[in-house]
């Protein structure tokens, strides 16, 4: 018998192909089943999302261009080039593993945590096998089972593979519905609060960003508050953004409020697009590891 499972990311997916070959060379070879993980990439929270399902998914062209407009237009030739390839493979390879999954009929474990992206995955998945429910299977995770080292991570996978549980055709049909839901709603954002999904703009992610930067405390050498990327994105989750704001998010929308003018970055997020942003600021920004921000004086 053939299983296949699903996870949102690479990193999680190594870990849980790791964790399957550890307990397939600890069973007995008569009871030895034929696993495979796919890696679901697309993060669902962000981007438009209308038509990503339908016949021949036109809606894969519209994620592609959407992905490439976060990479941005910065380095090389070469690298640009890379970048949109990337997009288009990200847009595209999702909606391909599920088109094979409607065609195969072994059974599916969906491995998710409760994160708004890993919720989307699952209901997307569902409503691309409403038909089949009884080959719908779940795993739910908490954060703490996929931290760490990748090795960690596979012991209490491992640890999880009892855990799988069909899901019932009532649950199925719900999220199946919820996930069209928010195909129609086409938002900007998809927050994911009190077990409910809602769209958002990206202007709403834009004044939670300026609103954490306004209270964001100086460092003693400088009179702006700066904050790295990666720490700006965990503030955000804590804000209550309604999802995890990758970096590649994070810095997209840095480089448009450098080029509205709402603030300075500290390293070349493709701000040097803001043609007055030397003159707003006589001091000099400082040079840091991380690409920081502050906010226009």
């Amino acid at each position: 018998m053939t299983t296949i499972h699903l996870i949102r990311g690479e990193p999680a997916a190594s870990a849980l192909r790791q964790a399957l070959q550890a307990h397939e060379a600890a069973c007995p070879a008569s009871v030895q089943t034929a696993a495979r993980v796919i890696a679901l990439a697309d993060d669902l929270t962000v981007g438009p999302l209308r038509d990503i399902d339908e016949a021949a998914n036109p809606g894969t062209a519209l994620r592609a261009a959407f992905w490439q407009r976060v990479d941005g237009e910065c380095g090389a030739a070469d690298d640009r080039e890379s970048g949109q390839a990337l997009a288009q493979t990200l847009a595209q390879g999702d909606c391909a593993a599920l088109m094979a999954l409607e065609a195969n009929n072994a059974s599916v474990v969906i491995w998710h945590t409760h994160d708004a992206a890993d919720q989307l995955t699952l209901r997307r998945a569902c409503y691309r096998l409403r038909n089949v429910p009884q080959r719908l299977n779940e795993v739910r995770l908490t954060p703490a089972d996929l931290a760490g080292t990748q090795d960690a991570a596979a012991v209490r996978l491992q640890a999880r593979l009892p855990d799988a549980a069909p899901i019932s055709v009532l649950r199925i049909t719900r999220l199946a519905l919820e996930w069209q839901e928010a195909k129609f709603a086409n938002g900007e954002t998809r927050r994911w609060r009190d077990n409910t999904f809602t769209s958002g703009t990206w202007a709403d992610l834009d004044a939670q960003i300026l609103d954490i930067l306004g209270q964001a405390s100086p460092p003693s050498d400088s009179h702006a508050p700066w904050l790295a990327c990666d720490t700006l994105g965990a503030a955000l989750v804590r804000g209550g953004a309604g999802f995890t704001v990758g970096e590649p998010v994070v810095r997209w929308r840095l480089r448009e409020l450098a080029c509205a003018g709402e603030l300075r970055l500290s390293e070349d997020l493709c701000a040097a697009r803001t043609a007055n942003q030397d003159a707003r600021s006589a001091r000099p920004i400082a040079v840091h590891a991380a690409a920081h921000l502050s906010l226009s004086r």
